[in-house]
C-alpha cells in the first residue's frame, strides 16, 4: 500500500523523532521471519525501552539526513528492520539475542556516536551489563566503605560488652569454686 505525501512527511518526522534521542541503533535484514517473529521481537524491545519499526528504505534515509546517524544512509538496502534506543547497550542486547533465537534475523550493521558498529562491535555492546545493573554495581561499590566503616565502629561497643560478660562469668566461677 503506498502512503500519500503527508502520510510520508509523518514517518519521516516520528523516525527523525526517535533517532533524535537514541544513542544507538542496529539495523538487521528480516527477510524470512513471520509477523508472529517480528511481533514477540517489538514486544522484548519494547519492554527494555527499544523502538522496533520498518521503514521504507528511502524514508529511512531522508531521517537519518543530519543527524549522527547519517552513515548509516548506504546500508538501507532490502528488508531492513530498524532498532534504536537511548541505551546502546539495551538496542544490543535485544536484537543480538532475538538473531541468536531465530537464524532469519542477520544484523547487518549498527551506529553510535555517529561511528558505524559491525557485527563483532554489536555483539560485544550485547554483552555488556545493562544501565541498571551498572547502577547497582556503582551503588554497591560506594555504600561498601560507608558498612565497613559502621561494622568497624559498631564492633567497638560489641568487645566492650563481650569483656564485660567475660569478666562476669570469671567472677561467677570464682564464688562457684
Amino acid at each position: 500500500m503506498s502512503l500519500n505525501i503527508d502520510q510520508k512527511k509523518a514517518v519521516v518526522s516520528d523516525v527523525t523523532q526517535i533517532f533524535s534521542v537514541a544513542q544507538a541503533a542496529v539495523l538487521a535484514e528480516y527477510r524470512g521471519l513471520t509477523v508472529a517473529q517480528i511481533t514477540e521481537l517489538r514486544g522484548e524491545a519494547r519492554n527494555q525501552g527499544v523502538d522496533v519499526r520498518v521503514v521504507k528504505n528511502t524514508l529511512a534515509k531522508r531521517s537519518v539526513a543530519g543527524s549522527d546517524f547519517e552513515c548509516l544512509a548506504d546500508h538501507f538496502t532490502g528488508p531492513v528492520l530498524i532498532s534504536s534506543s537511548e541505551d546502546p547497550v539495551a538496542v544490543a542486547k535485544v536484537v543480538a539475542k532475538f538473531a541468536k533465537k531465530n537464524d532469519d534475523l542477520k544484523i547487518t550493521v549498527g551506529a553510535m556516536n555517529g561511528d558505524l558498529l559491525d557485527l563483532a562491535a554489536i555483539q560485544v555492546l550485547a554483552r555488556l551489563p545493562n544501565r541498571d545493573e551498572l547502577l547497582a554495581t556503582l551503588v554497591g561499590t560506594m555504600a561498601a566503605p560507608i558498612s565497613k566503616l559502621v561494622r568497624t565502629l559498631n564492633e567497638v561497643p560489641s568487645k566492650f560488652v563481650r569483656t564485660l560478660s567475660a569478666v562476669r562469668d570469671s567472677r561467677s566461677e570464682e564464688q562457684v569454686a
